[in-house]
């Protein structure tokens, strides 16, 4: 399993070795990296001049966001061949299974369960036709993440050892970049039903996402992933929330998600103001004391493109698409 891209602290370090002549594998120890990490990363981005860790982080960002198609873009025989057997009520596993023993030699092709899977609930952005979840034999809309029992968290509380908002970026307090969020649950009518809402400091941009079930700690998790698989990676650099305990998986959202993951104090509404403002606008369209469950998925994308095409007095009568679409712009 590929471990995380080195930073760009990490790349000015590797700078600073080759200008005193350190060899890869003593640079690799100082940075508790693999000496192939290293050793990959000179060979990638040696000039004429030597190695530059400015140069390295740029060609690292742009291969980042660089477009790639699934196995199902590149092979529409494939994808034909997938989603008339998952109709057929197939399961993954048997799709792969046979198309790896031969069964179907008119496809040509193998994939693997695992691939299907994320091809389902991409929901349409991966290849395969979106809505194919309910043909699954759960039906969920996205997929539920499991920690293993050793990986429980251990601490006093639910959400066991995390990071307080003083921890978080100067960045992120001042707004001067997108990619820095915040985040929370508005529940509907006797705590049945809920929507995750996060919203973009800088520019105020809204994402939403809905529950298929319940809206515990693991459903949490596997909408968050979702949810945040719409943002660029380069994109998502912090996640502020509440001390809910609905966020019991932060550990595992920070690894799945790449995103580095604090909490407000308790009680400190006034530390999330983006999210909290976002969520007064977003009762406009989701009124309280209402059953959020009727909302679909093609509702909520309508209200956050009404909420983020609205020209803003905070945002000097702009709109938040286009200061985030401009801040994607500038980072891509």
């Amino acid at each position: 399993m590929p471990g995380e891209s080195l930073s760009l602290d990490e790349r000015v370090q590797i700078e600073v070795g080759q200008a005193c002549s350190a060899s890869g594998h003593s640079i690799a120890r100082r940075l508790g990296r693999s000496p192939s990490t290293v050793c990959r990363e000179l060979a990638r981005n040696q000039g004429p001049g030597g190695y530059s860790a400015v140069a390295a982080q740029g060609r690292a960002e742009r291969e980042r966001s660089r477009g790639r198609l699934t196995c199902f873009e590149r092979d529409v025989a494939l994808a034909v061949h997938v989603e008339e057997r998952l109709l057929a009520k197939d399961s993954p596993m048997t799709i792969s299974v046979e198309l790896a023993r031969g069964v179907y030699p008119a496809v040509g092709a193998t994939v693997s369960h695992e691939t299907i899977y994320r091809g389902v609930y991409a929901h349409g952005r991966a290849g395969l036709a979106k809505g194919l979840s309910g043909c699954l034999h759960r039906r969920r809309r996205c997929r539920k993440h499991r920690r293993p029992d050793a990986e429980t968290p251990t601490g006093g509380g639910p959400l066991g050892a995390f990071a307080l908002i003083g921890a978080r970026p100067a960045a992120a307090e001042a707004r001067i970049e997108v990619g820095h969020l915040e985040g929370d649950l508005i529940v509907g009518s006797f705590n049945r039903s809920a929507i995750v809402t996060v919203f973009d400091r800088a520019s105020r941009y809204l994402w939403l996402a809905d529950f298929p079930e319940d809206h515990g700690a693991d459903a949490t998790l596997a909408a968050l992933v979702e949810l945040l698989d719409r943002i660029p990676e380069w994109l998502r650099r912090t996640l502020t929330w509440d001390q809910g305990r609905e966020m019991a998986g932060h550990d595992e959202l920070a690894v799945l998600a790449g995103i580095d993951v604090y909490f407000a104090e308790p009680h400190s509404p006034w530390q999330r103001p983006t999210n909290e403002n976002g969520n007064g606008l977003l009762r406009r369209y989701v009124g309280k004391g209402t059953n959020l469950a009727v909302y679909t998925e093609t509702d909520l994308r309508a209200i956050e493109t009404r909420i983020n095409t609205m020209p803003r007095r905070s945002l000097r009568w702009s709109t938040a698409a286009t200061i985030y679409n401009a801040g994607v712009a500038a980072t891509a």
